[in-house]
């Protein structure tokens, strides 16, 4: 093998060079013409080259200054006189072309790809006091216009995102799904979640909060665990903790996601929580409203408010010490949230009240007369839980929790039958719903869009039915699809049967619940969107975790829709305070309630009111009834 040759050399040294971007290509075109001119420059001066009719030999700098003009304009050179100069201009002006054409065609190359890699999204974000998704799913949506409505009365906001999506795509996703994110600007980065040279990019350092999505696929849970832990474990991370809200998919993997993350991240156990709401939802035809209203910013969310003027009253004194918040639980001092303790529990100092407002700045003590009508109240009713017969149609991995979950809540000797075309329904009963105290499973392999075998399925002997999509099974759209079309089957059945059926939907995407609306259905549960409110919720405000784990758990205070005669008396007017009042009486905390007269409107939130004013005068009438926390 030959040894290489000098021009080998250079020119291998030439292509390191070129190869070194477009600074380096700048600096060295500025250095060859520059060459160029201080070259005829010199050999002007040394030759006394000057042009015709100058008196006098031109100087190295007025020789310099004539060869940079024509550098930069051939056109200078249009004018000069005297063949000796004319050939030295010459010279310095074909270098001059040749070096502006080719500096033009560097920068123009720079340019177009300094705006390439802008739009790779592979800059860093220099923000503070932001919040952080990490991880691009439809999940991204209704978090972001969650923030956006709780960001609303700031001067500025920001939201960024990081995922494995192009971030053109994903700009152009949030302006088409999104729309107008009013004062909060969205910020899209496009990497790998549990890379740690990418999470540099987003500023984990200087923000706000930190939402990690699960991925779509399969074993979304190992995804946020690695994320979880790159954020934790980064050698560069703030010494103050992070403010982590995550999703886990399997319970199984729970531990280790509480292990990596300690007190650093609140995680939302995803099937579990759908499973406690859809078991929640099915016996109570419009809770899922009030889910939906205390979980978004749009209205009445729940806040935390430190209030001195309530120092050694009771709980039972708090709920009426507000006209326009309902109070429901307080979180003592260095303790975790309590719902609804006992009415004679002591408000201490540092204690924080726990309240439904519409605004963190609207929870103010009302300090008005109150005004209860005793008359009207009533001792309530103390009718025995009957057994229940409870339909569940399609099938997937959430099926068994819910079956499991209805266990807590019927009284004994109640049923439920499932009717799914699903491989591992059947499996999955026997295994996991072997040990329940309270209900008799059954189960049926059959089409649950076949009309035939929904109509010999007898709708009108169940009290609650339960549409599941088959989401282990087929893609969203698809699963949708065939829930709707056993949904507008189900309603046909009931309105020809004139049985007023209580169904309970599943629906993956939140656009097919615009779709399912035209049905009826009392309530639908959309999975993703759900989840996207507790993220954005707790990312917003930690300690919310532990009031959301408290609402959904079957051995805690969970909201209940009663009849509203069981309270207050039916057909005369009464405020607020005395339905207050007659809850407190029984250990129950009143929040709302629903009217019978509304409850087919969407437009009036199916007749739900969450938080009114406790002064408003309301007519309750048969049929309505009241929303309260208790056991």
């Amino acid at each position: 093998m030959q040894p290489p040759t000098f021009g080998d050399r250079l020119r291998y040294a030439f292509d390191n060079y070129m190869a070194r971007g477009t600074a380096a290509l700048i600096g060295g075109l500025a250095l060859a013409s520059l060459a160029v001119i201080l070259i005829v420059a010199l050999a002007v001066v040394a030759f006394h080259i000057q042009p015709a009719g100058s008196d006098g030999n031109l100087s190295f700098i007025e020789a310099a200054w004539q060869s940079l003009m024509r550098t930069l304009d051939s056109g200078t050179m249009g004018g000069d006189e005297g063949w000796a100069f004319r050939i030295a201009m010459l010279v310095v002006t074909l270098g001059g072309i040749f070096v502006i054409s080719t500096l033009i065609g560097v920068l123009a190359t720079g340019i177009e790809s300094r705006l390439e890699e802008l739009r790779k999204g592979r800059s860093k974000v220099i923000e503070s006091g932001h919040t952080v998704i990490l991880g691009w799913s439809p999940q991204v949506f209704p978090i972001i216009s969650e923030l956006v409505l709780a960001n609303a009365n700031q001067r500025q906001s920001c939201i960024v995102i990081m995922g494995q999506a192009d971030k053109v795509e994903m700009e152009d996703s949030v302006r088409e799904r999104v729309g107008s994110t009013g004062r909060t600007r969205v910020v899209c980065r496009s990497g790998d979640p549990t890379d740690l040279t990418d999470l540099a990019l987003v500023s984990l350092n200087s923000s706000k909060s930190i939402i990690v999505l699960a991925p779509e696929g399969q074993d979304p849970d190992i995804a946020v665990i690695k994320c979880i832990l790159a954020i934790t474990n980064n050698p560069q991370r703030r010494p103050e903790p992070f403010h982590i809200v995550a999703e886990i998919r399997d319970d199984k993997n729970l531990a280790v996601a509480k292990m990596v993350g300690k007190d650093e991240v609140e995680l939302l156990l995803v099937g579990d929580l759908i499973a406690r709401i859809i078991a929640q939802t099915c016996r109570q035809s419009g809770l899922s409203i009030v889910y939906t209203e205390l979980l978004d910013f749009d209205g009445d969310e729940i806040y935390f408010q430190l209030e001195p003027g309530l120092k050694g009253k009771t709980f039972r004194e708090s709920l009426l010490a507000y006209e326009d918040s309902a109070v429901i639980g307080i979180m003592p001092a260095g303790q975790a949230p309590r719902l609804n303790p006992p009415m004679d529990t002591i408000i201490g100092m540092g204690d924080q009240i726990i309240a439904i407002s519409e605004d963190d700045d609207t929870v103010k003590l009302s300090g008005r007369a109150i005004q209860v009508d005793t008359s009207t109240i009533r001792a309530g009713s103390s009718d025995q839980m009957l057994p229940e017969r409870t339909l569940i149609l399609g099938w997937n991995g959430r099926g068994t929790r819910i079956i499991c979950e209805l266990d807590k809540y019927v009284a004994a000797g109640s049923e439920v039958q499932v009717v799914a075309e699903h491989p591992a329904a059947e499996t999955d009963i026997g295994r996991e719903c072997a040990a329940l105290e309270h209900v008799a499973v059954s189960f049926k392999s059959a089409p649950t869009t076949d009309r035939a075998v929904l109509d010999a399925l007898g709708i009108q002997h169940f009290d609650h039915i339960i549409l599941l999509c088959y989401s282990d099974l087929l893609e969203e759209q698809k699963a949708d699809a065939q829930a709707l079309v056993t949904l507008l089957h189900l309603r046909d059945i009931a309105d020809r049967l004139g049985h007023d059926a209580s169904i309970v939907s599943e629906m993956l995407d939140l656009r097919n619940r615009q779709l399912a609306e035209v049905t009826r259905a009392d309530d639908f549960i959309v999975s993703d969107r759900l989840v996207s409110l507790m993220l954005s919720a707790v990312s917003e405000n930690k300690d919310l975790a532990a009031v959301f784990a408290d609402i959904f758990d079957a051995d805690g205070s969970e909201p209940y829709l009663r009849p509203a005669g069981d309270y207050i008396q039916l057909g005369v007017p009464v405020n607020f305070y005395s339905v207050v009042e007659s809850a407190s009486r029984r250990g129950e905390v009143a929040f709302g309630y629903r009217l019978q007269a509304l409850s087919a409107s969407a437009e009036d939130a199916y007749g739900i009111r969450v938080n009114p004013k406790k002064s408003e005068s309301v007519t309750f009438s048969e049929g309505d009834k009241v929303i309260v926390l208790a056991e």
